[in-house]
This record gives C-alpha cells, structure tokens and sequence, in this order.
C-alpha cells in the first residue's frame, strides 16, 4: 500500500511528483529547497537561510505523515556551493545534534530554479 503525503501548506512545484510517500512502514520525502510556502520564493540568497527553510520544510512533511526528525533514517543533500559543507552542517546540527541519520553530501552544478541547497530524506512512519 502506498500513501500519498501532502501537506496543504508545501504544494508540490508541479504534478508530476508528491512531497512524499509512505510505504512498507517508510516515509520517501522528495528533495526539498529552501522555498518559503508562504511566498514560494527561495528563503534568501544564502546557502544557509535556504537550508534553514529546506529543514523548516522537510520538518512539516514529517509532521503531517505523522513522523519526526528522530525517525529520520537517511537523508541526501545537494549543494552548488560544496564549500559552505561546513556552514550548512552547522544548520543541519542544530535539527540533528547527535547520533543523527546516514547522510550523503555531494557537490552538484545547478538546482532547480536557481537554489543552492536541497535535502531528500527517508524516514520510519
């Protein structure tokens, strides 16, 4: 069985995709960037306001599928400024302090409309 999560507030930016999934006791979250749902704009220009609003984000999914941050089992996260790594895992600390989920970093070129940081993560229902 497959359930669709969408919370009312974080629409998807086109039809094509769901903010997230449950199954087989899973939650798949689709990348996230750092859009304000209260604008649809990007948080900022800097890496780290996007990646705050990208956690604030991937918070209210966990949220409205009935999970949280500490059954979070996996995330990746994609940066067009592999160098800010350290500043963004200062934000990332803060939602995941210790003993946090597996997590992949990787350098990319390009982020939907011109975003910086994206987060995609796995969690249990």
């Amino acid at each position: 069985m497959r359930t669709v999560i969408q919370p009312p507030d974080l629409a998807s930016a086109n039809s094509t995709y769901s903010q997230a999934i449950q199954a087989g006791g899973f939650i798949f979250i689709s990348g996230q960037l750092g859009v304000n749902p209260k604008t649809g704009s990007l948080a900022g220009d800097d890496i780290v306001e996007q990646a705050k609003q990208a956690m604030e984000n991937l918070v209210a999914i966990l949220r409205a599928a009935g999970s949280s941050l500490d059954k979070v089992v996996s995330v990746n996260m994609y940066l067009t400024e592999y160098g800010e790594l350290a500043r963004v895992n200062q934000v990332y600390g803060t939602y995941f302090p210790r003993n946090g989920p597996s997590k992949t970093s990787c350098g990319v070129t390009a982020l939907y409309g011109g975003a910086k940081f994206e987060i995609q993560a796995t969690a249990l229902a």
